[in-house]
């Protein structure tokens, strides 16, 4: 099997989040227990990823460091890639060409969480067949996303940005396998009318020369994009009502590398003992210390 890293693009202004992010990037404000940039990585570790490159605006690089580190206590190898000027998904994406050389990719946008029985069986599986891969799932409001376009047969033909009378309502979501065919592909796409490179753009591409496998998550993984004020109202209460009546963590990067191995029990201890007098803290102690 062809190496896979991981890709987590955190590097957008948030400007539909004002004024919450006018001081601090979105991907670091709190969805109840946890920074919403948790719930993107963890995925991304559910993955079996223990390198990722993480995209960020250089304004924000201490912030990210000082919560996040080089990610050797969490079992895996983060670094740090610098993105100036926001010029689109696709464009983030191939500030990682020359580290991600070689390999393929596996993306996630951070402001996207995922949670569900089967999430890490499934990206597992995706990721083991070498192939490209997107996910989508039925919404209700179509005409903010990127929507999948079906021909009789089903066979999907297009993505449609935002589509203002959309057909259909399986959107596509932040999260993707390339192989590494993807930075030649970006290298081809010309600018949007917004001035940028756009993800939906790439994904056509894929459409035409990879026919990619479109995965429905179906009903038992919920999705959110946590990409405006009500999204991340939304995604909190969900996942507080969650911890809370199934005593559980979703997105606790601890939890999951300890989990895949990748920590000992020592170092879980380690980093228990600086947040035990926290809620999060406690349940780590008490499902993996007692």
């Amino acid at each position: 099997m062809k190496e896979t890293i991981g890709v987590l693009l955190a590097g957008g202004t948030g400007s539909r989040l004002y004024p919450l992010t006018t001081s601090v990037n979105k991907h670091l404000l709190p969805v109840y227990s946890k920074p919403l940039i948790y719930y993107s990585l963890s995925t991304l570790m559910l993955a079996q990823n223990r390198e990722v490159l993480l995209v960020i605006n250089p304004k924000d690089e201490t912030d990210f460091k000082n919560l996040l580190g080089d990610g050797s206590k969490f079992g895996i190898k983060l670094t740090y890639v610098m993105q100036e000027n926001p010029k689109g998904i696709a464009d983030a994406l191939n500030n990682c060409s020359k580290l991600a050389k070689g390999k393929n990719i596996n993306l996630i946008l951070g402001d996207n969480i995922f949670y569900g029985k089967g999430l890490q069986d499934l990206l597992i599986k995706r990721k083991k067949e070498n192939l490209n891969c997107f996910f989508s799932q039925e919404v209700n409001n179509p005409q903010n996303f990127g929507v999948v376009y079906r021909d009789k047969d089903f066979k999907a033909t297009e993505i449609i940005e935002k589509p203002t009378n959309a057909k259909f309502s399986e959107a596509i979501l932040g999260l993707y396998f390339y192989d590494n065919d993807v930075f030649q592909y970006i290298e081809s796409l010309k600018p949007s009318i917004r001035g940028e490179l756009e993800i939906t753009d790439l994904n056509n591409v894929y459409l035409k020369e990879k026919s990619p496998n479109i995965v429905n998550i179906g009903r038992g993984i919920s999705w959110f994009d946590a990409g405006t004020i009500e999204d991340l109202y939304e995604a909190n209460n969900f996942i507080q009502a969650i911890e809370k009546r199934q005593d559980t963590l979703i997105g606790s990067l601890e939890e999951v590398s300890f989990n895949n191995g990748w920590i000992e029990k020592k170092d879980l201890e380690v980093q228990v003992r600086k947040i035990e007098n926290t809620d999060y803290g406690l349940h780590l102690k008490k499902k993996f210390l007692n």
